[in-house]
């Protein structure tokens, strides 16, 4: 997961029939280098959208929530499908021990509820601990924080992988909640500049 946060490898998701992703009203950008999905997605469902990169879109959902390239349940442009939806992983929110969202991500939220993970090392339990350690603090301690931090699901999720060897390095869950704080910006600054420690 952290290597996917890091570049365009994608993860690789055991989805099975699950849609989750694709009925629960989430927008997905489009990324110049989609040119196959690009050429798939009619005009009418793409717009440009606010704080998004120069030449970046989003196809729109439904007003129903559903991704309207979801034909009869089934996505009509899998094999050409965006980065986005190559990275999305629901594992985030099971990992991070939160739900996706409200009432329109119940098929998310059923989903996140049924993942089950594998420790084959102590430390792989140590570290799956410090992630839901660093979510629960995160969306907790919000005014611990000097700097905006994310709010939603997602956001949380995402900087509790990215920082959560800080809940690894007692030095750090010992101190105040402002040292916890900074040091969690810093774990994501470091992690952003592309180092994974």
């Amino acid at each position: 997961m952290r290597r996917s946060l890091l570049g365009n490898e994608g993860m690789d998701v055991p989805c099975g029939d699950c849609d989750g992703c694709c009925v629960s009203g989430y927008s997905v950008q489009l990324r110049p280098e989609d040119h196959r999905a690009a050429a798939r997605i009619p005009a009418t469902f793409v717009v440009s959208a606010p704080g998004f990169a120069k030449g970046h879109l989003t196809v729109r959902p439904l007003p129903s929530g559903v991704c309207p390239m979801l034909d009869g349940g089934k996505c009509s442009i899998y094999a050409d499908r965006p980065q986005t939806c190559l990275d999305y992983d629901c594992r985030i929110f099971a990992a991070a021990g939160i739900d996706a969202g409200g009432e329109d991500k119940a098929v998310i939220n059923k989903r996140v509820r049924e993942w089950r993970f594998s420790y084959p090392e102590p430390l792989d339990l140590k570290e799956h601990e410090a992630v839901r350690a660093a979510a629960a603090f995160i969306r907790d301690r919000r005014d611990s924080f000097t700097v905006r931090v994310p709010a939603g699901p997602m956001g949380i999720a995402v900087f509790a992988i990215k920082a959560y060897t800080v809940f690894l390095d007692p030095h750090f869950t010992s101190g105040s909640d402002t040292d916890i704080a900074r040091a969690i910006i810093d774990g994501v600054r470091r992690f952003d500049s592309g180092t994974l420690a």
